[in-house]
């Protein structure tokens, strides 16, 4: 397994150094990021998992904040089916101060997270998956050979301000063609959030 994560790590490196991000259909790449906790964490830390829900967020993009909330439900509801949040936050906190580790910490316990919170302090797993928004969301999905291939990109659902407004969950619809063993349509919509804050 360690390998086979290794090779398509670097086939995702590959797509970075093309300027380009992960695509629907790609093979996408495990990590290791430190958690709130201080321990690392990777994607093959969970075996029994079907698939990832990734989410690219942070702590101070207004959109993000919206959000926190439904990635705690949605956790909750497919984490238990195959399919657990992990959350990172792809800020730099030399850009944005309000996204350090300290900060994602304190966060995490106030909001009292049921999912990992990482961070990705070299920026290279934002840069590898393509993610630009905060929140940004990629969901994978294991495949016979324990690839993770990617399913879905894009947006959470169609009303980031009023969670009772949503007419288009995009995400959850996605989860729930996966576990119907259907393809997602649409398979990728337009991430809406706040810029990844870099440096310069």
């Amino acid at each position: 397994m360690k390998t086979i994560l290794s090779i398509v790590y670097l086939f995702a490196a590959a797509h970075l150094l093309a300027g380009e991000g992960l695509k629907v259909g790609d093979k996408a790449a495990d990590f290791k990021l430190k958690n709130v906790d201080g321990k690392y964490v990777s994607l093959v830390d969970f075996p029994q998992a079907k698939g990832f829900v990734i989410v690219f967020t942070c702590n101070t993009c207004p959109y993000a904040k919206a959000y926190q909330n439904r990635f705690i439900a949605l956790d909750k509801e497919y984490k238990a089916k195959g399919f657990p949040v992990i959350a990172i936050n792809a800020n730099d906190p030399a850009v944005e101060p309000g996204d350090s580790y300290e900060a994602m910490v304190t966060r995490y316990n106030e909001k009292k997270y049921s999912f990992p919170y990482l961070f990705d302090q070299k920026q290279e797993v934002f840069r590898i998956y393509g993610a630009t928004k905060t929140p940004h969301t990629f969901l994978l999905e294991k495949n016979e050979k324990e690839e993770l291939i990617v399913k879905y990109i894009g947006a959470v659902d169609d009303n980031y301000q009023d969670a009772s407004a949503v007419k288009q969950a995009y995400l959850k619809n996605a989860i729930n063609a996966l576990l119907s063993n259907r393809e997602p349509d649409p398979n990728s919509t337009k991430a809406i959030g706040c810029g990844v804050k870099q440096k310069t």
